[in-house]
């Protein structure tokens, strides 16, 4: 029974060692997976125990509190895995949830800036900081995202023996450990190259006080010994005021997504789109797409003959109308 109850953790073991999932993926399928176990006890039940019923009427129960379908499904998938992986590891006979269809989940277009805006940002990150290195490092970070359209995790964490050589492209180790490549464009290369210089005088720095030297690019005192996830979000919202962009509507990831929006409303392949960001299903790169859609749609609304003489049309006017 003492091995029954380590389930959760038994998989979460699993899913770092065999899988190279990433701290954050294992935080969210250990909260998932926490309240489900919690639920099933409430109800005198265990993971072990439980049947596919119970997991609907787990499911269910998570609709009543109104959980988004998002949320819904991602428990969902949590539960899926931990079942397939007591199953692979023969602690059950069965996978209760395999058969369960999932709520689905909205399709909602991702937030993204315009060019403009990102120019803006970008100009911002040159001018703001406390000296000349802060600002050389802002521009890097800001550089290097909108070019490669790195995740946060990927960008702050990023070795700094992968940077060296003036390099035309970045290998980067993404989601479970999965690597590819992605271009750097000539500004965020001059980027690159100015931040290599502050920061190198300060591993010389190190040396001389005999402290070793960080091995990330974007080196910090701090436990993690690079940047955090957490102060980079808080840069880029001092950014977004330096700019002149609402806060609320620029984050790590609205840079990423204007990555993959800009490239492909000036022409790029979805699959290209796709390899550059990392993403193991083309689905998921396909709600770029969406973006794209709407704005040819608000293009020609705008721009059309018809478009416009229908929009005369409504409002009670036409060119005839006033003779």
């Amino acid at each position: 029974m003492t091995l029954r109850k380590n389930w959760i953790p038994m998989f979460l073991e699993a899913q770092a060692a065999e899988l190279g999932a990433s701290a954050n993926t294992l935080s969210a399928y250990e909260r998932d997976l926490t309240d489900y176990q919690s639920w099933l006890t409430n109800h005198s039940f265990t993971i072990s125990e439980a049947t596919q019923q119970d997991v609907e009427a787990y499911l269910v129960f998570c609709d009543s509190q109104g959980l988004a379908k998002s949320t819904r499904a991602r428990r969902l998938s949590a539960i899926r895995q931990l079942y397939r992986f007591a199953f692979e590891e023969r602690l059950r006979e069965d996978n209760p949830a395999i058969r369960i269809k999932g709520p689905g989940r909205d399709q909602r277009l991702p937030k993204t800036l315009s060019q403009d805006e990102v120019d803006r940002l970008l100009e911002a990150a040159r001018t703001h900081g406390r000296d000349t290195a802060d600002r050389s490092r802002n521009t890097c970070l800001m550089e290097l995202l909108y070019a490669t359209g790195m995740r946060v995790t990927e960008l702050v964490s990023l070795p700094v023996a992968a940077t060296r050589g003036d390099p035309r492209m970045l290998l980067i180790r993404g989601k479970g450990g999965k690597e590819r490549m992605v271009p750097l464009s000539p500004p965020a290369r001059e980027a690159l190259a100015d931040w290599l210089e502050f920061r190198d005088r300060n591993a010389d720095l190190d040396r001389q006080k005999r402290r070793p030297p960080s091995t990330y690019l974007f080196a910090s005192n701090g436990k993690l010994g690079h940047l955090t996830r957490h102060r980079f979000y808080s840069l880029i919202k001092e950014l977004a005021v330096v700019a002149g962009i609402s806060p609320s509507k620029v984050t790590p990831h609205t840079l990423r997504h204007a990555f993959a929006t800009h490239l492909l409303a000036n022409g790029a392949d979805l699959r290209a789109i796709q390899t550059l960001l990392g993403h193991a299903d083309l689905a998921t790169t396909e709600i770029y797409t969406h973006v794209l859609e709407e704005r040819l749609k608000e293009l020609v609304l705008k721009h059309h003959p018809l478009a416009k003489a229908e929009r005369l049309s409504s409002g009670g006017k036409t060119s005839s109308d006033g003779q």
